[in-house]
């Protein structure tokens, strides 16, 4: 028999839904459902606790891309809790989003404390600045030394008593 329990709670303007059992073709309209209800209360931050699911197929990924996409449309937020386990693996709802391509669409985050504070948000938009600039340092120095050099680096090169044109095949 599947089983699931959805019990919520608020934080400031975050709701929190912690889901527990199994989210499969039987009980995600119940999830469903309490998002839409969440919404419709007007409660448009939400973080979906998923650390005791047990099992999930591809509805209860559905239901998930339609919460996004709900969120998302009324000017919401969506952050999932997707602990590692023990041993430091991903999770099964972790492995099934990664699975079918769409973890990525999630911010996701260990544990309701740090979705509550965006504390992956904060640590991935460094990890992105960094890249950027690391991205950026490496693209001007691709064009310094693709771009042709001027007289005057050419004149700084020369070795002494060699002159530019010596130096330059026609």
């Amino acid at each position: 028999m599947t089983t699931i329990e959805v019990d919520e709670n608020e934080y400031g303007c975050w709701t929190v839904l912690r889901v527990r059992g199994e989210m499969d073709l039987v009980t995600s309209p119940r999830i469903r459902r309490r998002v839409h209800d969440a919404v419709a209360g007007g409660r448009h931050d939400l973080v979906v606790d998923l650390s005791a699911v047990r099992f999930c197929d591809s509805s209860g990924v559905g239901v998930l891309i339609a919460s996004r996409r709900l969120l998302r449309s009324c000017g919401g937020r969506l952050r999932l809790i997707l602990p590692e386990d023990r041993d430091g693996h991903v999770g099964h709802v972790g492995r099934v989003l990664a699975a079918l391509g769409v973890r990525r669409l999630f911010e996701v985050y260990d544990d309701v404390p740090g979705a509550l504070t965006g504390a992956a948000e904060r640590a991935e938009a460094e990890e992105r600045a960094e890249a950027e600039a690391t991205a950026e340092a490496e693209r001007a120095e691709q064009a310094a030394a693709e771009r042709p050099a001027t007289a005057a680096e050419l004149a700084d090169a020369a070795l002494p008593g060699q002159r530019v044109s010596d130096r330059i095949a026609p």
